[in-house]
C-alpha cells in the first residue's frame, strides 16, 4: 500500500484516523496506531511481517541488555549492530554478492531470488540508531516493547522514511496532543506531497522512463539531457513528496517529524546539497558512521577516506547494484575535492557554483537511474557526443513534450528551485490580510487535492516512492 493509492486515501487513512480520534487515552490510541501500522505493512508483504517483528524484538532485547548496567555492554552493542546488518545483508544483498562473484569468476552460482522486503533499509537503520544510542546513553532506552514497536512500525515513515531517531520522538509517544492548527498543517503538508507525487513526479517520471528505454540509435543529446533532467526532477518530487506526506500524516496523529528536504537543487556545492537532500539519511550517516570513523579530526587524508567510506555506504544503502555504489562514490569524489580546496570556494559562492552542483547531481542521477553501467554509458555518450540529431529524434522530442507535459515540467523546475515559495513569502510579507491569506490557501489546497485525485483516477497504476529507486530505497 502506498500513500498515493485509492485504498489508502479513501479507506485505510479515514478508518485509522477516525478510530484514533474515537479512542480514549493515549495507550489505546498508540495500540490502535500500532495495529494499523502492521496492517499497512502486511497489505503489501504479509510474509515479511514476521521479519519486521523479529527486527523489533531483537532490538528490544538488545536494548534491555544495554540498559541493564551489566558488563559486556560493548559486546551487546557489537552483536546488536551485527544482527541488524546481517538481516539487511541477507535479504537485500545476497543476490548482489552472488551476481558479483559470478561476474568476476564465471562461477555460475544460482541466485536465491529473495524478494526485497518493503522498508527494510529504513526500519533497520531505525533499529540500529536505537541500540547505538542506548549503548551511548542507557537512559534513552525503553522497557516498554509497545513503544519500540510503534516507533519502528509507525506507517507514515515505515517504508520510505524519513528516518526517525527514537530519542526525537520518545516523548511524543508517551505524551502528545492534537490541536486544530497541527491538524490543519498536517492536512496541508500531506496534500502538498500528494500533489508533488501525482502531478510533478509522475509527469517527469513518464518522460524519463520513455527516454531511458530508448536505444543508442534512438537517442541524441536533446533527448538524453531531457531524460536526465526529468529523472532528476522525478526523484526529488517523488521522494520529497513522500516525506511531505509522511510529515503531514505524523501531524494528524500528534507527531512532529523533522524535515527531510530543504530545496537541495538550490545548493551551490555538493556539501550544501547533502545538507539539504534526504536530511535524515545524511544525519544518520554523519552521527553513526562518519563521526565514529573519526570525522574530520584526524587529518585531511583520513577525512577524505572517511568521506569515501560514507558515500560508498550511502550508495550501497540505496540499492544492490554497482550503479548505486558508483553514484555514491561520484558524490564522495566531489565532496572530497571541495574539502581539499580543489574546487575553489569563489566558484561555490557564485552562481557558477549552482551550475556546477546541478551538473554533478544530474550526471550522478543519470548513473543512478540506469539499470546497468552499459546503459549509463549509452546515456552519457548521447549527452556529450550526440550532436547530430535526425528528424526521428526531433519527432520523438515533440511527442514527449506536449503542452501539458512541458507546463508541468516547467512548474517542477520552478518549485524545485523554490521560486513560487519565495513569491508567496513576499506576498505574506507585504501585509496581505490574514483572511485573504487563509482563503487563498484553502482554495489552493482544495484545488491541488482535487486535481491530484482526478489525475489518480484517470491514470494507470503509478510507481510508488520506493520504486522510483528501482527498489533500492526499500
Amino acid at each position: 500500500m502506498v500513500f498515493s493509492s485509492p485504498v489508502f486515501l479513501f479507506v485505510f487513512l479515514p478508518v485509522t484516523y477516525l478510530g484514533y480520534r474515537l479512542l480514549p487515552g493515549l495507550p489505546l490510541r498508540n495500540a490502535w496506531l500500532t495495529l494499523a501500522s502492521l496492517v499497512f505493512f502486511s497489505f503489501g508483504q504479509l510474509p515479511y511481517l514476521a521479519l519486521l517483528l523479529l527486527s523489533v524484538l531483537l532490538n528490544y532485547l538488545f536494548g534491555l541488555w544495554l540498559q541493564s548496567g551489566e558488563p559486556h555492554r560493548r559486546l551487546a552493542a557489537g552483536l546488536a549492530v551485527t544482527a541488524n546488518l546481517l538481516l539487511l545483508g541477507i535479504f537485500k544483498y545476497t543476490d548482489f554478492l552472488i551476481g558479483t562473484v559470478n561476474s568476476l569468476t564465471g562461477a555460475g552460482l544460482a541466485l536465491t531470488g529473495i524478494v526485497l522486503p518493503i522498508g527494510i533499509s529504513f526500519y533497520t537503520f531505525q533499529g540500529l540508531s536505537y541500540v547505538i544510542d542506548v549503548y551511548r546513553h542507557p537512559e534513552q532506552g525503553t522497557r516498554n516493547p509497545g513503544r519500540l514497536l510503534l516507533y519502528i512500525s509507525f506507517f507514515p515513515q515505515l517504508i520510505a522514511g524519513p528516518i526517525v531517531i527514537y530519542h526525537d520522538v520518545a516523548h511524543q509517544i508517551q505524551d502528545r496532543s492534537l490541536t486544530p492548527e497541527l491538524t490543519l498543517s498536517g492536512l496541508r503538508r500531506f496534500i502538498t506531497g500528494f500533489g508533488k507525487k501525482m502531478l510533478l513526479a509522475n509527469t517527469a517520471g513518464a518522460v524519463a522512463d520513455a527516454v531511458f528505454a530508448l536505444t543508442a540509435a534512438e537517442l541524441d543529446f536533446r533527448l538524453a539531457w531531457l531524460g536526465a533532467v526529468c529523472y532528476t526532477l522525478q526523484i526529488y518530487f517523488d521522494f520529497s513528496g513522500y516525506s511531505d506526506m509522511a510529515i503531514g500524516l505524523g501531524r494528524l496523529f500528534g507527531f512532529r517529524f523533522l524535515e527531510n528536504f530543504d530545496l537541495p537543487y538550490s545548493a551551490r556545492s555538493i556539501k550544501e546539497f547533502w545538507r539539504r537532500w534526504h536530511i535524515s539519511l545524511s544525519s544518520w550517516f554523519r552521527d553513526y558512521l562518519y563521526i565514529p570513523l573519526g570525522g574530520s579530526r584526524k587529518g585531511q587524508a583520513r577525512t577524505s577516506l572517511n568521506k569515501f567510506i560514507v558515500f560508498f555506504a550511502t550508495g550501497l544503502w540505496h540499492g544492490a547494484n554497482w550503479t548505486f555504489v558508483l553514484w555514491g562514490l561520484w558524490h564522495g569524489l566531489f565532496s572530497t575535492l571541495e574539502g581539499v580546496g580543489a574546487i575553489p570556494r569563489r566558484l561555490r559562492e557564485s552562481w557558477l557554483g549552482h551550475v556546477y552542483t546541478m551538473l554533478v547531481v544530474i550526471l550522478g542521477f543519470t548513473l543512478f537511474r540506469a539499470d546497468t553501467l552499459a546503459d549509463a554509458g549509452v546515456m552519457f555518450a548521447a549527452m556529450f557526443t550526440g550532436f547530430s540529431p535526425e528528424p526521428a529524434h526531433t519527432l520523438a522530442l515533440i511527442a514527449l513534450l506536449d503542452a501539458k507535459t512541458a507546463f508541468l515540467l516547467l512548474l517542477g523546475v520552478l518549485f524545485a528551485l523554490g521560486i513560487p515559495q519565495w513569491a508567496w513569502r513576499q506576498l505574506q510579507a507585504r501585509s496581505l490580510p490574514q483572511a485573504a491569506q487563509e482563503g487563498a490557501a484553502a482554495l489552493g489546497y482544495s484545488v491541488l487535492f482535487g486535481v491530484s485525485v482526478l489525475t489518480l483516477a484517470g491514470a494507470p497504476s503509478t510507481p510508488s516512492s520506493t520504486s522510483s529507486f528501482k527498489g533500492g530505497a526499500a
